[in-house]
């Protein structure tokens, strides 16, 4: 465990990411502003976890919840980047107001 820091550090940490996270998504008029702020709350998912893992008696479920959080991210860029460039072809912009449009 590293000397002198506590699970509630890790925790504050992970709220302060989740956080961030949360106000990016919500505020962010493009997507690719509100597909950073979903990385940053998978972040700090990672972080519970595997501050869980390392004050919860060191097994390794911690460590495979959080490569699998990481897999998820991945396949999350790769349609979410895939969504906004379909988007961008057809309406030259990647503001995600403007793809009200696309219903019509």
């Amino acid at each position: 465990m590293p000397a002198g820091l506590t699970l509630n550090h890790f925790l504050v940490l992970s709220l302060i990411v989740f956080a961030m996270g949360l106000f990016c998504v919500m505020s962010r008029r493009n997507a690719i502003g509100i597909l950073m702020g979903v990385e940053l709350i998978l972040n700090s998912a990672n972080i519970n976890y595997l501050a869980f893992a390392l004050y919860g008696g060191g097994k390794y479920d911690g460590q495979v919840f959080a490569i699998f959080v990481i897999m998820l991210a991945a396949a999350e860029a790769v349609v979410g980047l895939a969504i906004v460039l379909a988007i961008y072809q057809d309406l030259r912009t990647i503001d995600v107001d403007a793809t009200e449009t696309l219903s019509g």
